[in-house]
């Protein structure tokens, strides 16, 4: 299964959650920018848009479970559910391991291992900084702290900080 029809298929596993179904659209959007941009070869991309499109596939059972869509939780409920999501899509078992291993961690900003992770990071924050209206100081910290990727600290620049 490509990218495009995983995303299709998530669409259909958001039941309709608009605000879900663009979130993490716009995430994968981002992310195929970055990492084309930054020349990722074509199997870490491909791991990185389908990361992206599932990133958040533990919300609605967070919503449901604690009553919110903590970012712990997320990291807790995500892996089982992305192997479960992508049983039937023919993707390699390493390639669903490296997606469920980035479920898992994409609210952890420290030991960030490889351009894959680092780019799903960045992506996320692009979009969660337009809809949580995250401050100036908060862009700017996070930029100064997170932001690793030509690409990425473009966007954010020219996003958020440029007048």
């Amino acid at each position: 299964m490509t990218a495009a029809e995983i995303a299709r298929k998530m669409v259909s596993y958001s039941n309709g959650n608009r605000h879900d179904i663009n979130h993490f659209m716009k995430v994968c959007a981002f992310a195929k920018t970055i990492g084309e941009c930054e020349g990722l070869d074509r199997p870490t991309q491909t791991i990185l848009e389908i990361a992206a499109i599932v990133h958040d596939i533990a919300c609605p059972l967070c919503r449901e479970k604690y009553g919110n869509t903590n970012g712990k939780y997320q990291e807790q409920e995500g892996p089982a559910l992305v192997r479960s999501f992508l049983a039937d899509t023919g993707l390699s078992q390493d390639a669903v391991d490296r997606i469920a291993w980035l479920v898992g961690h994409h609210h952890t900003l420290q030991s960030i291992d490889g351009l894959d992770y680092q780019i799903l990071i960045e992506a996320d924050y692009l979009v969660n900084a337009d809809e949580s209206q995250y401050s100036r100081e908060n862009v700017e910290n996070t930029l100064e702290r997170v932001f690793r990727t030509r690409t990425g600290i473009h966007l954010l620049k020219s996003m958020y900080l440029e007048e």
